[in-house]
């Protein structure tokens, strides 16, 4: 920008830098405060996640259209949360309401400013006043009435933080959570503070540069959540090429949910709200879109951390971890879902595809799906918001063999211990399903019975140690299609109906542990080992597996139940990621002696 009449794509650029450095630095303030519409702590950490994302993305260009574009389209890729998305989808009128030049005027700034306003508004299932939409109103109204003061265009904008502060200060009375807690909307004052970094820069050329810039922790929680949680999951999601209109899809989340947001259009949108039931959720939007980039949060493990942690060790697993969601919600275990992709829609295992849609989603697709490991950022936002409330955190996870997803939660982990200093313990488990999720029991246990960090660490090789699963394979096309079989040797195999029992060695690698013809069979050799290893050692527990096939691991695990004297743990449909290589009808025992 040469004058203050004219605004070009480099001046753009640094303004947002500014407005996003200033925010990033004040995200544990807009954390602390968060009450609305959930109290789960995460305002400050999802617009800043939503800044950080932008920053990463853009790179200066002269042109103020390219530049509104390009800052727009990043923001709607690394949205997160209410707040993050609502930001988003104002950059997102801001960016369609531009026409093509490479400087605009003050009064085409406030003009595309104002017109961004109904994008908003019409983004959201249910508009809520004395929130950001409201502020951000306030102050697009001010400057549009200002618009012909061209010469004082400066003076109108610091004129404008007044009208930013009286509007966030009217807030308070405007919801009466805030009224009762006696506090701003925290998503308003996050645009406000963008706005405050924005102005350091128009006034003195500042960007307020930010300790870390790569590390975005999740603050403590001093605020008390008396809200009932009424929508578990914050849900989120990109949709291309969607065959419906927006106002339909509003109405799909709206009837799942609440907190609806969606930004952008109908080539590419994306959508938040808040669900109970997120996998029957995908399972509606994948057939009119694909859906990239999902990101599910559970709010109510995010509270419990934040204020109801019944231990002051935390336990992280992925979902591989094969255990009932009783157990997972009673010891507070922390699940990170790994990625499953079919063809170019993108989900979350066990999250927003369970068992029965991936079951149905493998017998209509044309693709095999694929999976990718958790990235080491996910683990750095779970690490950070559980550092501000745990004293040690243990995290293992699915053998190192099969999945980079533990060297993620090391990385992680490394990271999270230096800017927070808290010990994290990463962990090989060296198993996988129910091997894992008995492995996760057996800590979850010992941190119930008081044992500290350091006694369940000395004992915690030899419980892995002491951890056998054998998976009994019903058919060999899943790992033929998945390249774990030679298409020869796997379809020789089924001519001669014979199953393989599959198991890990002491690494944690695959291996064959035997062969029968038929299932029945491959069940009976299992159970003969069992009994054969269990005349040495005494099971401490065991768990039933299966692939799709309750009815005949219900029956193996009577005749265990029976023959050993000890009820299983479960008997349990494995996560979509462990039943897309064992195959489906497979069925599995994991046990762990004492």
């Amino acid at each position: 920008m040469n004058t203050m009449q004219n605004i070009d794509g480099r001046y753009l650029y640094f303004a947002f830098l500014a407005g996003a450095n200033k925010l990033i630095k004040n995200l544990n303030e807009l954390n602390r405060i968060n009450v609305y519409p959930v109290a789960d702590k995460d305002t400050g950490s999802n617009m800043a996640s939503t800044m950080r994302s932008v920053m990463d993305r853009i790179s200066p260009n002269v042109s103020y259209k390219f530049m509104v574009d390009q800052i727009a389209e990043a923001a709607q890729v690394g949205a997160r949360g209410n707040s993050g998305i609502i930001m988003a989808q104002f950059l997102y009128g801001l960016s369609s309401e531009t026409s093509e030049k490479k400087s605009i005027s003050f009064l085409e700034f406030v003009e595309s400013v104002q017109s961004s306003i109904p994008y908003i508004y019409e983004s959201i299932g249910t508009p809520v006043e004395g929130t950001m939409l409201t502020v951000i109103k306030d102050w697009s109204e001010f400057l549009y009435s200002k618009r012909k003061q061209l010469e004082e265009f400066k003076q109108v904008l610091n004129e404008s933080m007044q009208v930013l502060e009286t509007s966030l200060k009217k807030t308070t009375d405007q919801l009466a959570v805030l009224k009762k807690h006696n506090i701003v909307d925290a998503g308003a004052k996050g645009f406000v503070v963008f706005i405050e970094g924005v102005m350091d820069f128009v006034n003195h050329g500042i960007i307020d540069r930010i300790k870390s810039p790569n590390f975005i922790p999740s603050a403590t929680a001093t605020i008390e959540h008396l809200e009932d949680i009424n929508y578990r999951y914050c849900t989120e999601a990109i949709l291309k090429n969607s065959s419906i209109p927006l106002k339909e899809i509003k109405e799909i989340l709206n009837k799942n949910g609440d907190s609806v947001v969606i930004n952008g259009g109908k080539s590419s949108c994306r959508v938040h709200v808040h669900t109970n039931h997120p996998s029957e959720l995908f399972h509606q939007l994948e057939s009119f879109a694909t859906i990239n980039s999902p990101k599910v949060d559970d709010m109510l493990r995010q509270s419990e951390i934040s204020k109801n942690q019944k231990w002051k060790i935390g336990i992280v697993t992925d979902s591989t971890c094969d255990l009932p969601q009783e157990i997972i919600d009673s010891y507070q275990v922390n699940v990170m879902p790994l990625h499953l992709s079919f063809g170019d829609s993108q989900y979350l295992d066990g999250v927003t595809l369970k068992a029965k849609e991936f079951y149905e989603l493998l017998d209509k697709s044309d693709h095999f799906p694929k999976t990718s490991q958790i990235n080491e950022y996910t683990f750095v936002n779970t690490y950070s918001q559980m550092a501000q409330n745990y004293d040690a955190i243990i995290s293992i996870h699915l053998s190192e063999k099969f999945s980079g997803t533990f060297r993620s939660a090391q990385k992680a982990a490394e990271r999270v211990q230096k800017e927070l200093n808290i010990p994290i313990h990463v962990i090989n488990s060296r198993n996988v399903s129910g091997g894992l999720g008995l492995a996760v029991l057996r800590i979850a246990k010992a941190i119930e019975q008081g044992e500290n960090i350091d006694t369940i660490l000395s004992q915690l090789d030899s419980w892995l140690n002491k951890t056998k699963i054998f998976v009994s394979v019903k058919s060999l096309t899943a790992m033929i299609k998945g390249g774990r079989v030679p298409p020869v040797v796997g379809k020789f195999a089924m001519f001669l109906s014979i199953n393989p029992i599959v198991s890990l060695n002491e690494l944690g690698e695959s291996k064959l542990f035997g062969q029968a013809i038929g299932q029945k069979a491959n069940i009976n050799k299992v159970i003969k080992h069992v009994l054969n290893l269990k005349k040495d050692q005494k099971i401490w527990n065991y768990i039933i597996l299966h692939a799709n096939n309750h009815e005949v691991a219900q029956s193996f695990g009577i005749r265990l139940n029976d023959l050993l004297g000890k009820a299983p743990v479960e008997v349990i449909n494995i996560s979509p990621v462990i039943g897309m290589n064992a195959g489906e009808g497979a069925v599995a025992v994991a046990f762990q002696f004492e």
